[in-house]
């Protein structure tokens, strides 16, 4: 007997623009990915989720008893409605939900409203081994909710794609066709599992990602749909910046696609911040990187003379919603920012 997939049973994933029933995360615990610094991300991430909380619930990834208590210490610190925030018992390795957490997946006419797809997870190619504990988080929450889970049998990272709820998903071919994730599949094999196991028609490809992104290019700090047809993508101005003729390229294959009704993406192009090095390191820091929250879009800041320019274009692109700017430049110490560590569930 053959197994469904999400798509023949006309499941699919949201954009993330649509009405969210919760946001997922994992609470940030390994020092390793903060080296020396872990303790000053937690007032930022604390105030993300005080303006996630502000419109939907927030469901939080914790080992114990006692990292809860930790986690609820800070949240009160900075006045977060502890109303909407409740903490599940599933302990990860670390903090970065948007590539561990659960695909949500929804169909509003069948029975079974809401599926999870329980993608492999391997750190990114195993550049940061153990995974096991994040590698099993979608299937935990699953079994929490008595929700069915999906198991394609590959790797596939929640900020590698990006969707405009019409059928289309982007991703970059700098990520997706890396040999350290599924070497064994080609890019036409890649295409199949993103339609079935995300309920998409067509894929769209950009090559490349920004410069420090340990992720090998993951879309979430490129290019990002606002609505069904328009992008913002993050364009460098300085042509001596080692990102400039990357994002360059991406923007002119952006020009060329193609939506599924024939129609041309209207393209907005949001500036990068100036670069950040620490400890001899360039960060990933993108104003790309925010998440669309029910209310708010949050964006990550980064103490440079673009951040008001960054967030005026995006506030431009979601009238029905604020733009909230917090700094995230301790944050993206870790390699990553408030996208990376978030993971919608739709409401359905």
């Amino acid at each position: 007997m053959t197994q469904h997939t999400p798509k023949d049973l006309g499941y699919y994933f949201p954009a993330e623009f649509a009405p969210h029933t919760a946001t997922w995360l994992s609470w940030p615990h390994k020092e390793a990915s903060w080296p020396g610094k872990i303790h000053t991300i937690y007032p930022s991430y604390s105030k993300f989720i005080k303006e996630l909380a502000k419109g939907e619930k927030v469901n939080i990834n914790v080992a114990d008893g006692s990292m809860k208590a930790f986690a609820t210490g800070h949240l009160q610190n900075e006045g977060v409605d502890l109303g909407n925030v409740e903490f599940f018992f599933h302990p990860t390795n670390d903090a970065w939900c948007r590539d561990h957490g659960p695909s949500f997946l929804v169909n509003p006419a069948a029975d079974i409203k809401k599926v999870i797809v329980d993608w492999g997870y391997n750190a990114w190619g195993n550049k940061y081994p153990p995974y096991d504990l994040d590698d099993v988080i979608p299937t935990l929450i699953g079994k929490h909710f008595h929700i069915p889970v999906y198991n394609p049998g590959i790797v596939m990272e929640g900020g590698s794609v990006e969707f405009n709820g019409k059928g289309t998903v982007m991703t970059s071919t700098a990520c997706l066709l890396n040999p350290n994730r599924n070497p064994h599949l080609n890019k036409a094999q890649i295409e199949k599992y993103l339609c079935n196991y995300y309920g998409m028609e067509q894929v769209l490809w950009v090559d490349e990602g920004i410069v420090g992104d340990d992720t090998d290019g993951h879309i979430d700090d490129t290019v990002r749909f606002v609505n069904e047809d328009t992008v913002i993508t993050v364009i460098e101005e300085d042509k001596q910046d080692a990102n400039y003729a990357l994002l360059q390229q991406n923007l002119r294959q952006l020009k060329e696609m193609r939506l599924i009704n024939g129609k041309q993406l209207n393209i907005v192009e949001l500036p990068m911040p100036e670069e950040l090095v620490y400890e001899d390191q360039r960060l990933p820091c993108s104003y790309a990187n925010f998440y669309i929250a029910n209310k708010s879009v949050i964006v990550p800041t980064f103490r440079s003379g673009r951040d008001e320019r960054a967030l005026r274009i995006i506030q431009d692109c979601f009238p029905g919603r604020e733009v909230v700017g917090i700094d995230s430049t301790d944050i993206i110490w870790g390699l990553g920012s408030f996208h990376c560590l978030s993971q919608q569930e739709p409401l359905v």
